[in-house]
């Protein structure tokens, strides 16, 4: 029998020897650099769905807890005599260039506007071409701020800094800044402050969701 030609018997040996070679390289860079480490889409996240991300992906972003004295139905509504189901659905609204992320709540002018929850006046603010005479309330945590916009007038006397107690009148039902002039309302907001507690800085959350305590669910 005639043997087969030398390059046929021997490219075995050379494959064998270079897949050796590249495992020895492969096995000195793990040595040297350690295990990969997980990309950020490896990262676990906290369990939950932000406001901002209604579709049901995961967020890093805290929720808000439905506990004693923040949220849920511990709040008192705004307007004497509303139904909490009229906020539902007004939050993912469009308007003009934006979402509304708040809630209007219709009610003849000068109708008495009542603080949500215990809290302190962050800031009584007039914006002319937007919410009108508007007020940033803080929640006792620091975490929350509830704001109400287009107010005809502020209660006599209320001022920033001003401590306030669930229930009292801090305000009155309007149409200043852009509110149409035939329709007063209560533009209400409610907002998840950063560490900076800035008053006109934070995470719009839906106050419907906020009032039957579901965005802690």
């Amino acid at each position: 029998m005639r043997k087969p030609p030398r390059q046929q018997r021997s490219w075995p040996i050379a494959f064998a020897a270079g897949f050796f070679a590249v495992g020895a390289v492969v096995g000195w860079i793990a040595h040297a650099h350690g295990a990969p480490k997980p990309s950020a889409f490896d990262t676990p996240v906290v369990s939950g769905i932000s406001q901002t991300n209604p579709v049901g992906i995961a967020s890093a972003e805290p929720r808000i807890e439905a506990t004693s004295g923040t949220v849920g139905s511990s709040l008192r509504v705004p307007i004497d005599g509303m139904n909490i189901e009229s906020m539902k659905g007004g939050f993912a609204e469009h308007r003009t260039g934006h979402e509304h992320e708040a809630v209007d709540i219709l009610a003849p002018r000068n109708t008495p506007i009542h603080a949500v929850e215990d809290g302190t006046i962050a800031k009584l603010f007039f914006s002319k071409g937007g919410g009108g005479n508007t007020i940033y309330e803080f929640d006792p945590s620091g975490r929350l701020s509830y704001y109400y916009a287009h107010l005809e007038r502020y209660a006599d006397g209320l001022h920033d800094g001003q401590k306030i107690s669930k229930g009292d009148v801090i305000g009155y039902v309007g149409t200043s800044g852009n509110a149409p002039p035939n329709t007063p309302h209560l533009h209400f907001a409610v907002y998840e402050l950063d560490d900076a507690r800035r008053w006109w800085k934070g995470r719009a959350i839906d106050p419907y969701l906020v009032f039957t305590g579901r965005n802690a669910g």
